[in-house]
């Protein structure tokens, strides 16, 4: 996709070209160098891949958006790249097993809705999209070999993530070894200056320095971004439910985000907000004396961006009524049943828990109680007897109408 619009003038101030090679920001191969492309006033090209293995992208996955964002604001120019070549063969960067392969159809239907997304954060007619499988499923056997000649099978090993696979007896298969390559040639064909990933990128992008000098270019700078933690501190699962998604309603937003640990916050201002550094500096001071305070700035800080002030501040009301107030909230998912239907059987069939056994552990722990008489619920396997409005652990609600079904005479 080409840019739409021509893009504003280089911005070479260097408080904001500090700020930007900072924020949120691990290590940059190499800092000197990058730092004198952007003094310089040079337009670069910003390159981040995004493989389509889920539908939703989280503030983590923004992370990496926002720092695009920064140097698209800095006049430079984004160039995304939607991996539906490269989410086929799968990157295990980040896994303790192997991936399993996705089939095209599987990619397609997860990246339907990808550029929405992104166009949250990114100005995206003043960026470029391009899908890999334009160039990476065009490539020759004799190409991939030339390509695969350029490293040895102990760079890939001594990766740590691979080595303890390797040592643990878990298998490794021949197509991971693929994929490096597949995202380093990525940068040769959009002739990267720069690309941005996560910690766990870093082999691969070294791989597209690699391949770059091989093709005769000038090898990419790396920006290695810090990874963010989910708001329960273990790594950001959909899973694990420590999420907040780009396409979260503003209410589930705020209230996502109020769940996320104390000793989190201060991370969570550098890298999901643009509260100015100093800022940032003077809330980690302010945070002993009022911490609730400071979350909810938070959450005002992130639905803003995702939505709108309005909604940030409509979104805190709700939350104050139903989580601090302990009121009903003003919209409730509604189901309507048959009195021979089980409360099991309701909460998995309408997707409010996933499973029965998740069910068993609300249960257990007494987090499945009648929203207006606060009573614990405990029976789930009996029909239901009557229409009830639930509270489903600490932020779900369901209000179930029950009606009764006439048996026909015999």
């Amino acid at each position: 996709m080409a840019v739409k619009k021509a893009h504003t003038a280089v911005i070479t101030d260097p408080q904001r070209i500090q700020e930007v090679l900072l924020r949120g920001v691990v290590e940059i191969i190499s800092a000197d160098n990058l730092k004198k492309k952007l003094e310089s006033g040079k337009r670069l090209r910003i390159k981040l891949g995004i493989d389509p293995t889920g539908s939703n992208l989280h503030i983590g996955h923004a992370n990496n958006l926002l720092k695009l964002r920064d140097f698209q604001q800095l006049g430079h120019i984004p160039v995304l790249i939607i991996g539906d070549a490269t989410g086929v063969i799968g990157d295990t960067s980040d896994k303790e097993s192997e991936r399993p392969m996705l089939s095209q159809k599987e990619v397609k239907a997860n990246e339907k809705t990808y550029l929405k997304q992104i166009g949250k954060i990114i100005d995206l007619s003043r960026a470029e999209v391009h899908h890999n499988s334009k160039w990476l499923n065009t490539l020759s056997f004799a190409e991939i070999g030339e390509q695969a000649d350029q490293f040895s099978i102990s760079d890939f090993i001594a990766r740590d993530i691979i080595k303890r696979r390797l040592v643990a007896g878990r298998r490794v298969s021949l197509r991971e070894t693929l994929y490096p390559l597949m995202q380093g040639y990525d940068s040769v064909a959009i002739k990267a200056d720069v690309e941005l990933g996560g910690t766990d990128q870093r082999f691969n992008m070294l791989s597209g320095r690699v391949l770059q000098q091989h093709y005769k270019q000038e090898p990419q700078d790396i920006m290695i971004m810090e990874l963010l933690p989910g708001t329960d501190g273990r790594k950001m699962s959909k899973s694990l439910g420590n999420t907040i998604n780009i396409f979260d309603t503003p209410n589930t937003m705020y209230a996502n985000t109020m769940r996320v640990h104390d000793d989190l916050m201060m991370k969570y201002f550098e890298i999901c907000t643009r509260v100015p550094g100093e800022d940032v500096a003077c809330l980690q001071k302010e945070f002993v004396s009022r911490p609730r305070e400071l979350k909810m700035r938070l959450a005002r800080e992130i639905v803003t961006m995702y939505h709108s002030p309005d909604a940030a501040q409509k979104a805190e009301e709700e939350f104050v009524k139903v989580f601090s107030n302990r009121e009903l909230p003003t919209t409730i998912p509604e189901a309507s049943v048959g009195d021979s239907t089980s409360l099991e059987d309701v909460l998995v069939q309408e997707g409010v828990v996933p499973s029965k056994s998740e069910i068993r552990r609300l249960v257990e722990g007494g987090g499945l109680r009648d929203a207006e008489t606060g009573e614990k619920i405990q029976e789930v396997k009996m029909p239901i007897a009557k229409s009830v409005i639930l509270r489903i652990g600490k932020k779900k609600f369901l209000k179930i109408t029950v009606k009764r079904v006439l048996k026909k005479k015999e």
